[in-house]
Order: structure tokens, then C-alpha cells, then sequence
């Protein structure tokens, strides 16, 4: 499993396994439909238009933008390095590195989210994702990360903590785990 910036050659298995998730969240893949307070227009996807390669390369464009500062976002966002788990033409999740924590964040989100399609999971991909992203993370200039997950998420728990996380709290029904990346 490799993880790598997102690329148009992966649209048909990425819509693919946004329909696996058929509604479910996605930590790690942010969101692409309208942006609820309505001050961030053009990056509102439908998935009508992420079925047209220009459409598709719209959005990957942007989830490349995302990570530069000066990027328009909307209020309280902040730079996002998207990237994809991948494993030959196959896309088989998401992870997103948040560049820094806002309240919102240091709470709940932490600074790495990210998801496996139902379909490929309980293969470690996730675990290896977040042990590729570590690495990357200290590039960006964090010392440590902030990885969350839910009370009742086992798989994600034991993913994080393979990869050195240490627990601090749960607020409101997220463990909140720390790991030194070493930058």
C-alpha cells in the first residue's frame, strides 16, 4: 500500500468507494459537497461533475491547492495535505494531515484523519497509512501529531497505538492520542 497525492487515474475507483461508504463518514477525505456557510464557492463537487474528467480534475487540483497557506478555504479550515492510499490502479482510502490545530481540532479532529473504504478494510492499510504519514507530517514542521478516533472504535485505536500514539483524554467520545514525529 502506498500513499501518494491524489491523481485523476484513480476517478472511477474512487467513486467506486465513495459508494461503498454510501453515506458513512469519511475522516480523511474532507468534504466536497456545498460548504454550509455558503462563503467558498467553487469547490462545492457534485457527483455528476466528479464523473467528467474535467470535473474529476477540478477536484484533484484543489486537493492539491489545499495544502499551499495562502489557498482560499473556507473560515476556520486550515492547509490540508490530502493524500491517497493506493495499491496498483486501486484507491483504497483516504488520509488527511491538517497542518495545524484550531480549537475545533485540538478537541475532536487532531491533525491526521483518515478512512478506509468498507470494502479493504481490516488489511492494516490504515495503520500503514499512518505510519507513511508520520514521516510526512515532520516534514511539515509538526513535532507532534494529534490522532483522534471514537470511544467504540477498536480498529482505529489499536491502529494508532501501533504507531506509538500515546492517550491523553477523550472529550466527548473522542480518545485523543499524541505521537512525536521528530522534526
Amino acid at each position: 500500500m502506498l500513499l501518494m497525492p491524489p491523481h485523476v487515474r484513480f476517478q472511477r475507483s474512487y467513486l467506486d468507494a465513495v459508494d461503498e461508504f454510501d453515506g458513512q463518514h469519511r475522516d480523511g477525505d474532507g468534504e466536497w459537497g456545498a460548504h454550509p456557510d455558503g462563503r467558498y464557492p467553487g469547490v462545492e463537487f457534485t457527483r455528476a461533475e466528479l464523473e467528467t474528467a474535467e470535473g474529476f480534475q477540478r477536484f484533484v487540483d484543489w486537493r492539491l491547492a489545499d495544502r499551499l497557506e495562502d489557498t482560499p478555504r473556507p473560515a476556520a479550515f486550515v492547509p490540508c495535505t490530502y493524500l491517497w492510499m493506493v495499491e496498483g490502479d486501486e484507491y483504497v482510502g483516504s488520509l488527511s494531515i491538517r497542518h495545524r490545530l484550531t480549537d475545533f481540532l485540538l478537541n475532536y479532529g487532531g491533525h491526521i484523519g483518515y478512512s478506509v473504504r468498507p470494502s479493504r478494510r481490516l488489511r492494516g492499510h490504515a495503520k500503514a497509512a499512518l505510519a507513511q504519514a508520520i514521516p510526512r507530517a515532520a516534514e511539515l514542521g509538526i513535532g507532534r501529531v494529534l490522532v483522534t478516533c471514537d470511544e467504540d472504535n477498536d480498529g482505529s485505536r489499536r491502529t494508532i497505538e501501533a504507531n506509538g500514539g500515546v492517550y491523553e483524554d477523550s472529550r466527548e467520545g473522542k480518545r485523543r492520542y499524541w505521537i512525536e514525529t521528530n522534526a
